[in-house]
């Protein structure tokens, strides 16, 4: 899309060069051209006086989207352990696949995987496609994109969901550039609508809007999803699924990245399994504070759980962060304490099983998703609801 300048037609009033705010229009050789500071923001179309101006949007050849079909999870894992958010994206494709009739695909890839790959067939996956190449055994973005290039161009796949991990947030954009097609990161919602054009979901703006995105003429259509955003849907009764297993080309295994050593960092833990959270927001306003909702979390067998406020203070790591700039959790139990309820938090928990919030302030935006609404001091509120627990009650 962009703005035309029909020449002919153009009598030099320089209306659009005085209107232009942003300084795109100049008079280059006696002639009025557009350079790349254009915004498209029109204005110089209506301060044109013989209509010499016009907007010509970018011609696409229509896409069949008969010729795509099924949607791609791929399968991340630390030497063939695959991670939990492997089976939330399987459990969520096979709920968009039911819309169209689509099948369910599965791409595993690595060394020494087979065994590993064939465990995913439980879950309702109609094939699994594995590449297993000793060239494969540690992640390299540049063979991994190629192999999954090959899935994608073997499949024919509509969609491609891959986990927002260390690993999905590399591999996902390097695949989606070679098909020239759009990709959104870290997708709070899907839907498929009945075109097979999937909507996807997402915080935009610092949390402050929630957009909604859809890649109308490419396929196929890429995002990358965090893990307990979805629900698992567990195993089936009698799977069907086939596993294949594919070859790759000594080209395409080849790696420009050469791994000279490797060392398995010690396990964190990791907010996003805790099933019981009892999160400190700013209205905890000190130590005292804190230390309450420490010995509220340690009674009811759970864990400390932090804003992106309270990080930047330095009183919490960013591994018990929670949002869209920490971590998502989906525990049975959160209790959040002095926490206004900013959608860039509320993201990152609204899909807890049961949530209560405590907040002096009765028009907090937390209320909104809390199944249950505490109003008043957490000063005053957490002993008592600590003596409780502590009674058993």
């Amino acid at each position: 899309m962009g703005i035309v300048i029909d020449h002919e037609k153009c009598v030099l009033c320089l209306n659009c060069v005085a209107n232009c705010p942003f300084g795109a229009l100049s008079v280059e050789n006696g002639r009025v051209e557009v350079n790349a500071n254009c915004k498209l923001c029109k204005l110089c179309l209506n301060n044109c006086p013989v209509e010499a101006i016009s907007l010509e949007e970018n011609r696409y050849e229509e896409l069949n989207k008969d010729d795509y079909r099924g949607i791609i999870v791929y399968v991340e894992h630390d030497d063939g352990l695959i991670h939990p958010v492997t089976y939330e994206l399987i459990g969520k494709a096979r709920e968009l696949a039911a819309i169209m009739n689509y099948p369910v695909y599965a791409v595993m890839i690595g060394y020494r995987i087979r065994q590993k790959a064939e465990e995913l067939l439980a879950y309702g996956v109609d094939r699994v496609l594995v590449y297993d190449h000793r060239e494969l055994e540690y992640f390299r973005v540049d063979n991994y994109t190629n192999a999954f290039e090959e899935a994608i161009n073997y499949l024919k796949p509509s969609s491609v969901l891959v986990g927002a991990t260390t690993v999905g947030r590399s591999l996902a954009p390097s695949v989606a550039t070679r098909f020239r097609t759009g990709l959104t990161a870290d997708t709070t919602v899907l839907e498929m609508r009945e075109d097979s054009d999937l909507i996807q979901i997402r915080p935009a703006f610092g949390g402050n809007i929630m957009a909604q995105i859809k890649t109308t003429n490419n396929r196929p259509q890429f995002a990358t999803v965090r893990y307990k955003v979805m629900n698992s849907l567990g195993k089936v009764e009698n799977p069907q699924g086939v596993m294949e297993v594919r070859t790759l080309t000594a080209e395409q295994l080849a790696s420009r990245i050469r791994i000279i050593s490797y060392d398995r960092l010690p396990p964190v833990n990791d907010i996003a399994d805790a099933e019981i959270i009892v999160v400190a927001g700013s209205g905890v306003r000190d130590e005292k504070g804190l230390q309450m909702v420490r010995e509220l979390a340690q009674a009811l067998g759970g864990t400390v759980g932090y804003t992106r406020p309270m990080v930047e203070k330095g009183i919490g790591d960013n591994h018990h962060q929670i949002g869209l700039s920490g971590r998502s959790v989906k525990p049975r139990l959160i209790i959040t304490c002095g926490v206004s309820g900013a959608i860039q938090f509320t993201t990152g928990m609204n899909k807890s099983d049961l949530i209560i919030a405590i907040n002096s302030d009765r028009n907090a935006p937390i209320f909104r998703i809390a199944h249950v609404a505490v109003v008043g001091d957490l000063y005053e509120i957490l002993p008592e609801l600590l003596r409780l627990v502590q009674e058993g009650r």
